[in-house]
């Protein structure tokens, strides 16, 4: 499934923020953006994942064929790993949680309440939910946050795996995943909208942890 975005401007709080956008995601690649924080970098994720309307331009992919984890995890606490795992594999129609367990390390936390992970293993729980989504493009923001070296390795490799699939990527990180030469990289810094524009689309003020 190929992302494409044409002449994309973008709003946060009703204030355009970036304009000009031009990038295509093919499969097999993954596009990782770059730009300081408080740039748009979240907000053009967002508008990706078709949670909120762009103000000028197009995002051309399907919505079904997306996943978007944000900086939240959106774990259910009471539940367990398995459990979580099998409500979203529930969610978007998909089967078996096995190999989600096994490619974030969660086998032995299987059956322990989500709400006594530590950081770390929530986010690598939050993470696993992307492999029994079925869906080919992944739209993550800062997805190592939480993470030591080896959960970022642990990632990367599941990221690696992905793309070979024919699956892709859109990635907003300050970290070197060492994706070789599958990623290419999008600098949104020159992409700030001009100072003094009118009022864009609505933003809202909710950070949806995943869809």
């Amino acid at each position: 499934m190929t992302l494409t975005v044409k002449d994309l401007t973008i709003s946060r709080g009703g204030i355009p923020v970036l304009e000009g956008l031009n990038f295509t995601v093919e499969p097999g690649r993954a596009l990782v953006l770059r730009g300081p924080n408080g740039v748009g970098k979240t907000t053009l994720l967002r508008t990706v994942a078709k949670l909120q309307p762009p103000v000028e331009g197009e995002v051309i992919c399907a919505p079904d064929a997306i996943a978007y984890a944000a900086h939240s995890d959106g774990l259910k606490s009471t539940l367990t790993v398995s459990e979580n795992l099998h409500f979203w594999a529930d969610v978007f129609g998909t089967k078996g949680i096995d190999g989600a367990l096994k490619g974030f390390d969660l086998e032995a936390l299987a059956d322990r309440a989500a709400g006594g992970l530590s950081a770390g293993q929530k986010r690598r729980l939050g993470l696993a939910r992307l492999l029994v989504t079925g869906r080919p493009l992944w739209v993550l923001d800062e997805p190592t946050v939480s993470l030591d070296v080896a959960s970022v390795e642990m990632f990367a490799d599941t990221v690696r795996a992905h793309l070979k699939q024919g699956g892709s990527a859109l990635i907003a990180t300050h970290i070197d995943l060492g994706l070789g030469e599958d990623v290419d990289v999008l600098d949104v810094g020159p992409y700030r909208a001009k100072p003094g524009q009118g009022k864009g689309a609505f933003d809202g003020d909710f950070d949806e942890g995943f869809l």
